[in-house]
């Protein structure tokens, strides 16, 4: 599938960088930069979500301890038991 072509430039320490990944990963540069780009879109979205959800004044927070229930693990948290750890 043939896309848009689009020219930016690069420091040459980036453009070092890009010949290095692209090297380890035995692909062309512009690969390198549309995986790049392919995954700063999908962090950014990711980003944009979490961002609007922490800032919905109707959207309820819980306590660490109500958290530790929600998930099953109450306890953990008197425990000394580490993140995740189930007791």
């Amino acid at each position: 599938m043939m896309g848009d072509v689009m020219a930016t430039e690069f420091s040459s320490e980036t453009r070092s960088a890009l010949d290095e990944v692209a090297r380890e990963l035995m692909c062309s540069r512009a690969e390198v930069v549309r995986r790049a780009v392919d995954v700063y879109l999908r962090e950014y979205a990711d980003h944009a979500i979490a961002l609007a959800r922490l800032n919905d004044p109707t959207d309820a927070t819980l306590t660490t301890a109500e958290m530790w229930r929600e998930l099953g693990w109450a306890g953990d948290e008197q425990s000394g038991g580490s993140f995740g750890e189930r007791a």
